[in-house]
């Protein structure tokens, strides 16, 4: 989910709440709070803890809330783990630590070290264009085995690893897309759905498409893959989420408002929104 700000900068409860409904009425089966969609890292840990205690409440059960607690150090990571888990979240979305580009070794040992000091599910996140490295398929296997290591929002774009560590581990061990154009094809591998940006805008679309790929209808997810790629390509058209917050703010569920180093998008790419959206009946 994005993070929704007001015209001061400040986090906007009210547009969070707008999110989370439109999330919970759009057939999602869980949100993620404060990750890379949500401008994870120009919070303030008090603002961190401020959304997350807030998502959880207000989705009163609805469906699991999830919080993004990796940073690219280990101690910050656990340190925001427990405040999340304080908070009472059902898992965590953890991205491997970026800048740093640590090695395989390493990965096992910073998210073992958290693992081993916690209580909620970990889901990894796997995006090398934002991390500089990649997990590979052994180490997948390696951390399938923690018992606190859920599964791996997979964003690296390579389909032959994701296969290779797919076919490394256990079957309780869950692979998600993370990215929206890969949805069908990683289901085709075995995945179980996707942790979606488009999903903010087109959660019932999103929603279908995960649905066919669970009852193996592939034709189908097929179909639904190519209808919303505009979509997704358009909202990656610029860094995600600046193109995002402004179809938010095109369909008048929050303002497009982003923290700098972000900034507001080009015209060409408003343009663009403009015109898949009014295809997609978002906007009237």
């Amino acid at each position: 989910m994005a993070t929704p700000f007001d015209g001061l900068g400040e986090v906007d409860y009210s547009a969070l709440a707008r999110l989370i409904d439109i999330q919970a009425e759009g057939g999602a089966d869980a949100i993620v709070l404060c990750a890379t969609t949500g401008e994870c890292v120009t919070l303030s840990d008090r603002e961190f803890e401020q959304i997350v205690d807030f998502g959880v409440k207000y989705t009163a059960g609805r469906m699991p809330v999830l919080a993004g607690t990796g940073r690219n150090s280990t101690e910050k990571s656990l340190y925001l783990s427990r405040i999340a888990e304080n908070c009472g979240v059902d898992g965590l979305l953890m991205v491997n630590p970026y800048y740093n580009k640590s090695t395989q070794k390493g990965l096992v040992e910073h998210y073992t070290y958290i693992a081993d000091r916690i209580n909620t599910p970990i889901i990894l996140y796997n995006v090398p264009s934002r991390t500089g490295m990649s997990i590979a398929p052994a180490t997948y296997a390696t951390l399938s085995e923690h018992p606190m290591i859920y599964g791996t929002k997979e964003a690296s774009g390579d389909i032959s690893l994701i296969a290779h560590a797919i076919a490394l581990c256990d079957d309780d061990f869950v692979f998600y897309s993370g990215n929206d154009d890969q949805v069908a094809a990683i289901c085709a591998l075995g995945g179980k759905g996707v942790i979606s940006t488009s999903a903010n805008i087109a959660p019932q679309k999103m929603s279908a498409l995960c649905k066919a790929c669970n009852e193996g209808d592939f034709s189908r997810a097929a179909e639904l893959q190519l209808e919303l790629l505009p979509l997704i390509d358009a909202l990656f058209a610029e860094t995600n989420p600046i193109p995002l917050k402004a179809a938010l703010e095109l369909a008048g569920i929050c303002s497009g408002k982003v923290r700098l180093p972000l900034t507001t998008p080009s015209s060409a790419t408003i343009q663009k929104l403009k015109n898949v959206l009014l295809q997609l009946n978002i906007l009237q």
